[in-house]
């Protein structure tokens, strides 16, 4: 599937949203994979990397548990987790999306490795944007933990709006219209037409 992307016309449709797994989506810099069991040893490296995990769930480095995890995904309709590629097919990071509610995802899992340009990050998030709308979400909700001080603020500058706290995280939820001024506003990141590999 090729999809011009021309943020200031976009046009989706909005019925009837729901999670599938791509093989790939192709960006300008950067490739989303759908995750496999072949990528149990780069996720857990990533996972149990105490300078990366410091505001992730904690997990167990067992490799037969991250591999059984990801058998379960295999089946699981209600999630999409990818495995972040660069031009070079060299796996650069993750990022999940999961608990739909209503017309409404969540993404997170974000993990990018260190060394990567800092442009990879905002493709990162028009990319999971476009393919969330593509999908026929309109909306996104989020946590992030308070003291990740520079993501919190890269969300905001996304145009989320913090809705409350808990003692640990900040609550974000964004809207159709602020995801669209995000895409105009960094569309120099966004490729003229997005590959989306079934």
């Amino acid at each position: 599937m090729q999809i011009n992307i021309n943020p200031e016309n976009l046009h989706f449709n909005f019925n009837n949203p729901k999670f599938y797994k791509p093989e790939t989506i192709i960006g300008n810099n950067i490739i989303f994979k759908n995750a496999t069991i072949e990528d149990t040893e780069f996720i857990l490296q990533l996972r149990v990397d105490n300078k990366k995990n410091t505001y992730l769930s904690k997990v167990t480095n067992d490799f037969k548990l991250q591999e059984k995890w990801l058998l379960e995904y295999s089946n699981d309709s209600k999630q999409v987790y990818f495995i972040i590629l660069n031009k070079n097919q060299e796996k650069i990071g993750t990022v999940r999306l999961y608990d739909q509610k209503n017309d409404s995802f969540c993404w997170g899992s974000w993990i990018l490795k260190d060394g990567c340009p800092t442009n990879y990050a905002v493709e990162t998030a028009l990319l999971v944007y476009m393919f969330a709308l593509q999908l026929g979400f309109k909306s996104s909700h989020f946590d992030v933990r308070k003291g990740n001080e520079s993501v919190w603020k890269f969300h905001e500058r996304f145009g989320a709006i913090r809705t409350h706290e808990s003692e640990e995280d900040f609550f974000y939820s964004i809207t159709f219209d602020a995801i669209k001024k995000s895409l105009i506003k960094y569309k120099k990141f966004l490729p003229n037409t997005l590959i989306i590999e079934k």
